[in-house]
C-alpha cells in the first residue's frame, strides 16, 4: 500500500511540475500540495459519514474509487502529455546526481517531522501534555490546519523571499514549535507550538519537489521517483524511531529529537539549491 501510494504520488507530482512549467516563472507547487492537505480533511469528514452510517469498508473503498476514476475521466484532456524534460535518447535508469541526493536529504529530514506528526501527536497530547479526551486530537487538527494554510502562502512567499530563505525559515519554525511543546507540555503552549510545526512542514516538501522537477540530469518524473523514495524513507523510519526513543527515555526526548530534524531542514536548505 505504502509503495503503491508512493507510486500516485510520484505521477501527480510529475504533472504539477509541467503545469508549474506552464506558469513559469510563478511557482504554484506548493498550492498543489496544498490541496492535498484540504483533501485530507475532507476524506476525514467522509470516513466519518460512513463509520456513522456503519457502511462497510469494502463498500467505502469502492465508492471512493469508482469517484476517483469519474474524476480521472472528467480531468484526463486537460492533463499535460509530455514528462517534463523527458529526453527520448536518455538511458531508463540513471543515478541520482548530488543535487538530487541533496533534495532527498531535505526531504527525508522534513518528512520525519511529518512522520512524527502524524502518526504520533494524538499519542503525545495523551501522554505528555495530559489533555482531557475532547482534546486530544487538536494537537494534530492545529498541525493540518496550518500547513493547509502555510501551503497556500508558499508559493507567494517562495516568489518573494526565495525557495531557500523559506525553506531555511520553514525549518527554524519546525524546530521551534516541537521546542515550545517539549519545553512547556500544557495544551494552550503545545497547541501553540503544533501551529508553528503545521506552518514550519507546509512549504519544505512542494519546494523540494519544483526543484527536482527541473533537474536538468534526468525527466521530471525520474528525478521525483529518486527524491520522494528517499524522502519517503524518512516518513516511515519517523514514527518507529520516536516509539524507540520514548521506550528507551521519554515521548518528550524523542520529540525534542524531531525538533533537531527541524534544524536539519535549514543547515541542508542552505547548501542545496533549490
Amino acid at each position: 500500500m505504502v509503495w503503491g501510494g508512493n507510486l500516485t504520488n510520484i505521477a501527480v507530482n510529475t504533472q504539477a511540475v509541467g503545469v508549474e512549467r506552464l506558469y513559469k516563472p510563478k511557482p504554484i507547487m506548493a498550492s498543489f500540495h496544498g490541496l492535498w492537505s484540504l483533501a485530507g480533511f475532507v476524506a476525514a469528514a467522509i470516513g466519518s459519514l460512513m463509520i456513522g452510517h456503519a457502511v462497510p469498508p469494502g463498500l467505502h473503498f469502492l465508492f471512493i474509487a469508482a469517484f476517483i476514476l469519474a474524476g480521472l475521466a472528467v480531468s484526463a484532456g486537460a492533463t499535460v502529455r509530455a514528462d517534463a524534460g523527458v529526453d527520448p535518447n536518455q538511458p531508463l535508469f540513471v543515478k541520482p546526481d548530488r543535487e538530487l541526493l541533496g533534495l532527498g536529504a531535505l526531504a527525508f529530514c522534513a518528512l520525519i517531522c511529518e512522520g512524527a506528526m502524524f502518526d504520533w501527536s494524538g499519542v503525545y497530547f495523551k501522554k505528555v501534555v495530559l489533555a482531557d479526551k475532547n482534546w486530544v486530537g487538536a494537537g494534530y487538527t492545529a498541525f493540518m490546519s496550518t500547513m493547509a494554510l502555510g501551503r497556500f502562502g508558499a508559493d507567494w512567499l517562495a516568489h518573494r523571499l526565495g525557495a531557500r530563505r523559506v525553506i531555511q525559515l520553514s525549518g527554524l519554525a519546525t524546530a521551534m514549535g516541537l521546542a515550545v511543546a517539549v519545553a512547556l507540555p500544557t495544551l494552550p503552549t503545545a497547541l501553540l507550538g503544533f501551529l508553528l510545526v503545521g506552518f514550519g512542514t507546509s512549504a519544505v516538501v512542494p519546494l523540494v519537489y519544483s526543484a527536482a522537477g527541473r533537474s536538468t540530469h534526468m525527466s521530471a518524473g525520474m528525478a521525483l521517483a529518486a527524491v520522494s523514495t528517499i524522502g519517503f524513507a524518512g516518513f516511515l523510519l519517523g514514527p518507529p524511531f520516536i516509539g524507540f526513543v520514548a521506550g528507551a527515555s521519554s515521548l518528550r526526548v524523542s520529540f525534542g529529537l524531531i525538533a533537531v530534524m527541524g534544524l536539519a531542514v535549514s543547515a541542508v536548505g542552505s547548501r542545496v539549491r533549490v
